[in-house]
């Protein structure tokens, strides 16, 4: 009871959000210990906090969004096209987390990395819906692919494509001339402070005492 009123009011808003349910300042009092009552600096606090409803009576918890289910969630991101940060509903309800998973695996929606977290899409394309026979996805893994260059330009060949490299033809060369090796870029020699050197840290006025080499000075 002889804490701040910001400890007081985190203590009174952990139980809002931990019930969920519409608290009087008496009931309040007897979990937090936390007289709203005799403290109207508190009960002004928190009838002005965005995280709490208080309806003349009673305090209770407020989400970002008021949202209760999956059915309400998905209605939820399809109302912002551009995206839903994660962050904005992860208080909404207990499970909301997990009703994000699930409509992400049902494909109802897509959970990307954004800029500040997770940001949920909603996914109203109806082609992404369209279900795949399960012998068809067998045929498709089934398909072996070659694994060497010289393998899949004879494919290439053979479906009458012009593969853009030749591997026969360059390890030919290879026996031939041996491999070339890559030339070497030159290394720029690097100049010490001169007299001729411009210090532009003006900013940094000890730099200005640096020594100067004598055998550069003109």
């Amino acid at each position: 009871r002889r804490s701040t009123v910001g400890h007081q009011m985190k203590n009174v808003i952990d139980l809002l959000d931990k019930t969920r349910e519409a608290l009087t300042t008496h009931q309040i009092n007897q979990w937090t210990y936390v007289d709203i009552d005799g403290s109207r600096t508190l009960a002004e606090s928190l009838r002005n906090n965005p995280k709490v409803r208080f309806d003349g009576r009673r305090y209770s918890y407020k989400p970002t969004h008021d949202v209760k289910a999956k059915g309400e969630l998905l209605t939820l991101i399809k109302s912002f096209p551009d995206g839903l940060p994660a962050s904005e509903v992860d208080d909404a309800y207990p499970a909301v987390l997990e009703d994000l998973q699930a409509l992400k695996s049902s494909g109802d929606v897509y959970l990307l990395p954004g800029e500040g977290g997770i940001i949920a899409y909603p996914n109203d394309d109806p082609r992404s819906k369209i279900g795949v026979d399960t012998e068809l996805k067998k045929l498709f893994h089934d398909i072996k692919l070659p694994r060497e260059m010289i393998d899949i330009e004879k494919e290439l060949r053979k479906n009458g494509e012009r593969p853009a490299t030749d591997t026969m033809k360059r390890r030919a060369a290879e026996q031939l001339n041996g491999r070339q090796p890559k030339p070497k870029k030159a290394k720029k020699k690097s100049r010490g402070l001169t007299s001729r050197t411009k210090l532009t840290n003006v900013h940094l006025p000890w730099l200005m005492d640096l020594p100067v080499d004598s055998k550069d000075i003109i």
